[in-house]
C-alpha cells in the first residue's frame, strides 16, 4: 500500500514514560475500508497505541498521518475533527443522558446554527436539530437500538452500552474507527451480533477500522490483517492464518519452553 492510499498511517511511533519505553517503532498503514486487528498479551501496549493515535498521548518519537496530513501534535478533539474516533476499554458514556442524546452529543462539531438561534430556538436551530435527530436514530437502528432511544444510558444492559459507544463514535463522522475491546463482557450471542454490526457499518459507511480485542474468534473472523504487540514492539503482522501460526506469537501468549 502506498502512503497516498493510507487513511491512517503511523511511522516509527513511540512513547516513553520516564525511563520506561511503553511503545517503540510502531508502524501501520490502514487503507480505506480496511479492518485490522491489534492484539497482544495484557500490558503489551495496545491501548497506549490507541492513546497515541487519538491525541491522548503525544508521541516522543515518530509521526502520525491522516489522509497524508501530519496530525501527531493535535489534541483529541482536533483528531476527531480530522476524522478519527474511538471507543474505550472502560465504557465512557453520559450515563444520565438518554441513549439518543448520547449519540446527538457527537454531532456537535457539525452544528452550524448560531448561539442566538439556539437561545431563541428559531430558524436553522430546528432544522438542524431535526436532521441530527433523524441521523442519530438511523445509526441506532443499525444496532437495533432505536427502541431504546429515550432510555437512560445507565439503564442499558452492558452489551448495549458497548454498542452505544460505537454508535456515538460513528456520529462524529469518522472515517477511521478505533475499537478498544468492543466485545469485552459480551456473551457469545452478543459477540456474534457485534461482528455482524461491525461488518455492516464498515461496508455502509466505508469505514477503516482498527480493533483491539482479546476474543480471538472475533478477531480471526472479521480482520483481514492482524498486528501483534508484545512489550510495546510489533512481533508479527499478517493474515489471521499467518499470525495464528507464528512461533513468536504463540510464545508471547503461551510462553516459551526453551
Amino acid at each position: 500500500m502506498s502512503s497516498s492510499q493510507a487513511v491512517l498511517k503511523a511511522e516509527h511511533l513511540g512513547i516513553s514514560f520516564g525511563g520506561l519505553k511503553a511503545v517503540s517503532d510502531f508502524n501501520i498503514e490502514l487503507g480505506a475500508s480496511e479492518l485490522v486487528g491489534l492484539i497482544g498479551p495484557n500490558g503489551a501496549g495496545k491501548t497506549t497505541v490507541f492513546n497515541l493515535l487519538t491525541g491522548v498521548y503525544q508521541p516522543t518519537e515518530g509521526a502520525i498521518y491522516i489522509n497524508g496530513k501530519v496530525v501527531h501534535s493535535k489534541k483529541p478533539h482536533q483528531m476527531t475533527a480530522q476524522g478519527i474516533a474511538r471507543t474505550f476499554q472502560n465504557i465512557r458514556l453520559f450515563k444520565n443522558l438518554t441513549v439518543l442524546d448520547n449519540v446527538k452529543v457527537a454531532f456537535n462539531q457539525h452544528m452550524k446554527y448560531s448561539v442566538l438561534s439556539s437561545i431563541l430556538r428559531i430558524g436553522s436551530y430546528w432544522r438542524e436539530e431535526q436532521e441530527i435527530d433523524r441521523k442519530a436514530r438511523e445509526l441506532l437502528a443499525i444496532f437495533h437500538m432505536e427502541g431504546e432511544a429515550d432510555s437512560l444510558a445507565a439503564n442499558l444492559p452492558y452489551g448495549k452500552q458497548r454498542k452505544l459507544e460505537i454508535v456515538r463514535a460513528m456520529a462524529t463522522g469518522a472515517k477511521v474507527l478505533l475499537l478498544d475491546e468492543p466485545a469485552a463482557g459480551m456473551n457469545p450471542t452478543e459477540t456474534a451480533e457485534l461482528m455482524d454490526a461491525i461488518a455492516t457499518i464498515r461496508e455502509q459507511f466505508q469505514l477503516s477500522i482498527l480493533l483491539i480485542e482479546h476474543d480471538m474468534s472475533l478477531v480471526m473472523g472479521i480482520c483481514e490483517r492482524i498486528i501483534v504487540l508484545d512489550y510495546g514492539n510489533i512481533i508479527a503482522s499478517g493474515t489471521p492464518f499467518e499470525v495464528a501460526n507464528n512461533p513468536k506469537v504463540i510464545a508471547a501468549y503461551l510462553g516459551d519452553d526453551e
